[in-house]
């Protein structure tokens, strides 16, 4: 058998260790990881109850969403230090926090626009928007390109009267009630009534809406009242949402995953 020239048996291996270069898959890209006076709220206060919507399927786009890789409440430290004392206070009235929604990624965001521009998709109308046209959504303020929640420092939550009732789950394809509807044909959240839902889409959830009156408007001014004596600004158009001043991170929007992961040891 003839042999092949030296020049060309060298060639030989280095061809097949290209190739093999060549055809190894890329590594993917870390995630990134969130500053490190980012924390989780449970390790600052593990008595603030946790109903994170956004890691389910029962949100307005009608399933869980990206980003939401576990079911916590991430925050700039001083927020979550500002909201364990706002605790404090309520529990000693018969009261504990529940947080919907806290740090949200933008890749969230991102898709919640993808969502709101699929005008076919009515999944979730007949809870969270039945009022509202899904083409005004933009318009209207209920979506944006960016949000707050992005920055670290602002919370969705409600108060739940202490001892806290059990709360069922919820269960994808089950008949869903106007989120305006009376407490007790919305679907059995166990927050103490707030007049609507959480996201509900509406300006019956305006923190001050007139139509607003009695208990439900007492109830309300008791979240923002006692959130406002340790430095939150409630958003004037959802009575669930609060940002904490002034801001760690006034300019910047993360896209770090929620999970423990993003977080420094």
């Amino acid at each position: 058998m003839k042999r092949l020239p030296s020049a060309l048996r060298t060639a030989v291996p280095i061809t097949a260790a290209l190739l093999v270069a060549t055809t190894t898959p890329a590594q993917a890209d870390p995630e990134p990881k969130a500053p490190e006076d980012f924390v989780a709220l449970a390790d600052i206060d593990p008595t603030i109850l946790h109903d994170i919507r956004y890691h389910t399927a029962h949100n307005f786009v009608g399933e869980p969403i990206d980003g939401y890789n576990m079911p916590l409440c991430i925050l700039t430290r001083d927020a979550a230090q500002a909201l364990s004392e706002a605790q404090e206070t309520l529990r000693q009235q018969g009261y504990t926090l529940k947080v919907y929604d806290c740090y949200r990624p933008q890749r969230a965001v991102d898709q919640f626009v993808e969502w709101a521009e699929d005008l076919d998709d009515q999944r979730m109308r007949d809870e969270f928007y039945p009022r509202v046209d899904k083409s005004r959504l933009f318009e209207d303020g209920y979506i944006a390109e960016n949000s707050g929640h992005s920055r670290g420092s602002t919370v969705d939550l409600t108060l739940v009267q202490l001892p806290a009732a059990e709360q069922r789950p919820y269960i994808p394809g089950e008949p869903l009630t106007d989120c305006a509807a009376p407490q007790d044909e919305r679907f059995p959240d166990n927050s103490i009534d707030m007049g609507t839902g959480f996201d509900c889409f509406d300006t019956l959830s305006h923190t001050l809406d007139p139509r607003i009156q009695g208990e439900q408007r007492t109830n309300r001014q008791l979240l923002k009242k006692t959130l406002e004596d340790v430095g939150f600004v409630n958003y004037d158009r959802e009575w669930w949402h609060f940002t904490y001043t002034p801001e760690a991170y006034p300019d910047t929007y993360f896209n770090f995953p929620v999970h423990r992961r993003s977080l420094t040891p």
